[in-house]
């Protein structure tokens, strides 16, 4: 049987960073994944995620967003790999959104550069864009895209570098916990840890019960696609990541990068799935391409063009869409994260820095207290 300090179960966004941090800790890891990293089966998978620093899900997460950031330039420099490029993020919703008011709010409290402009303002400095009245646009120009399968790939080279364990396309079968450690099983093999993190992302709800924990989250499938627009309206260089939220449904998008198209994307709705069974490809639903389509024929017009490609991620959701950051409540040598609702991946960075610190240390300098299971008893 081989043994490690820290065992991490889940190899993606959140497993693959705090497997870093932990190895510059000095600490023995393994890596279990059930398919290869970075992959299509994850909230990773589209080339793509929006960092926003005014967060209008809630001033909690700035500082957490801030730290982020600056984690992922430490990642640049480290792997040698561009991973963030700088577009500047436009929120956009009507003058009494909530979610408009919190990016307001949010910046104010954190003295955040932000940008606040009218419908006819933003259509004079992005032509793309065709709002009507009562809309707001707030732009924040530090803020902007991850390219997020890359990001993953620094990470696991880096892990590679350090020599850590990474295994791949191996389901864990059973967990066995208990004061001393952990045991880990899968169809092959035993491993033995002192410590355990679980970052099983869509397969959380399967693993964390092992351990008689049990998180409401529910898994969907959601969809984008790239559309074929004039890069001199919607390129990296001129356009901004952008997050609308509007009477037809919450939608955030790209630019066109390096020529690929602006990227579209919906935010709610979604149906939900097991992860365990295919998941239907792009195209599979009619309103897969239809809901785009509505979004940029009323919103951006000129961007409702031939589609070049759709393609489908996970979502697993917590009821209030807060993460779930947390150590067992009997085992404090074990943490698990999980529950990112969609909005997590520009976080990973520092909730692996997050988890490596509640191993290493028993705790968090950050505040993580919003992220507790506690809140669902």
């Amino acid at each position: 049987m081989m043994n490690y300090d820290v065992i991490i179960v889940g190899a993606g966004s959140m497993g693959m960073a705090a497997g870093y941090y932990l190895a510059l800790e000095g600490k023995s890891v393994l890596l279990l994944d059930s398919f290869n990293p970075p992959h299509d089966r994850g909230a990773h998978h589209g080339d793509t995620r929006i960092i926003r620093h005014a967060y209008g899900e809630g001033t909690s997460y700035v500082p957490l967003a801030l730290r982020a950031q600056k984690l992922w330039y430490d990642l640049e420099r480290e792997s040698g790999r561009k991973l963030f490029y700088q577009t500047g993020v436009l929120n956009v919703g009507t003058r009494d959104s909530t979610f408009i008011k919190q990016v307001v709010s949010s910046s104010e409290a954190y003295s955040l550069p932000l940008q606040t402009l009218d419908s006819s303002k933003m259509h004079t400095v992005w032509p793309g864009i065709s709002l009507p009245e009562g809309y707001l646009g707030c732009f924040e120009s530090d803020s902007g895209v991850l390219k997020s399968e890359e990001c993953i790939r620094a990470y696991r080279e880096l892990l590679e570098h350090h020599q850590v364990t990474i295994v791949t396309n191996t389901s864990v079968q059973e967990l066995s916990i208990d004061s001393a450690g952990v045991t880990v099983q899968t169809a092959d093999e035993s491993y033995k840890g002192r410590a355990l993190i679980v970052t099983a992302g869509a397969w959380s709800s399967k693993l964390l019960p092992l351990m008689n924990i049990h998180p409401p989250l529910v898994t969907k499938r959601k969809t984008f696609a790239w559309f074929e627009v004039d890069d001199f309206l919607f390129g990296e260089e001129r356009f901004p990541a952008f997050t609308f939220e509007t009477s037809l449904g919450h939608y955030y998008g790209f630019p066109s990068m390096g020529g690929a198209g602006l990227k579209v994307g919906r935010h709610d709705g979604g149906l939900r799935i097991n992860p365990d069974e295919a998941i239907p490809e792009f195209g599979a639903l009619q309103e897969d391409e239809e809901d785009l389509r509505m979004f940029l024929s009323r919103f951006m017009p000129l961007a409702n063009t031939e589609l070049r490609m759709g393609k489908t991620c996970t979502y697993t959701l917590t009821p209030d869409e807060n993460f779930i950051i947390d150590t067992h409540p009997e085992y404090p040598h074990i943490a698990f994260a999980a529950g990112f609702s969609g909005h997590g991946f520009k976080f990973s960075s520092v909730v692996g820095e997050i988890l490596c610190q509640l191993i290493t240390r028993g705790r968090s300098e950050h505040d993580i207290s919003l992220f507790s299971m506690n809140r669902f008893k």
